[in-house]
């Protein structure tokens, strides 16, 4: 479901697969190949959401834009290219650089920048405001650098990407 608000439509572009149970409202941008799941909930309506070529953005994910530290509540949210954003995600922060992973469950809460070539595991929850530089891999509650992020686990930003991207076009020829 696409919804204008505040004057602002989505705007998606035409290669960008998006499932018909996903929500996406307002200043929103999706780049080429995006792919948004079923359950996802895109909120652009207190700052634009601009989300980089062949990202996933996986089923369930809630990704909304915003600052308690800004008049009215107002920021952008930017995600990087090739990035994926695990099932159940929630996003508040300001951006996620390309080539990054936030796992499955993770909250990554307001004002937080992150890097590329970054993961972040499944079920972290990463404090407000925290900076977070390229190739690091964070876990825990709340979430700590543990180190330099791998290669293999970087996997599904490089080579499990595909798998979504040939998943995204059969159901777009299915009409899902």
């Amino acid at each position: 479901m696409l919804r204008s608000f505040g004057g602002k439509a989505p705007r998606i572009a035409t290669s960008a697969y998006v499932s018909e149970a996903a929500i996406i409202i307002g200043d929103v941008v999706l780049g080429e190949n995006v792919s948004v799941w079923p359950g996802a909930v895109i909120r652009g309506d207190s700052g634009q959401i601009s989300i980089g070529q062949n990202a996933i953005i996986e089923d369930n994910c809630v990704i909304h834009s915003g600052s308690p530290s800004t008049p009215d509540c107002l920021a952008n949210v930017t995600i990087g290219e090739n990035v994926q954003i695990g099932h159940g995600a929630v996003l508040n922060g300001l951006s996620v650089g390309s080539n990054t992973l936030i796992g499955m469950n993770a909250t990554i809460l307001h004002d937080v920048e992150i890097g590329s070539y970054c993961v972040v595991a499944a079920g972290a929850v990463v404090s407000q405001g925290m900076k977070v530089p390229d190739r690091k891999f964070l876990a825990g509650v709340p979430a700590r650098i543990k180190g330099e992020v791998t290669k293999e686990q970087l996997w599904w930003t490089t080579e499990g990407s595909g798998y979504y991207h040939r998943l995204a076009q059969r159901y777009k020829e299915e009409g899902l």
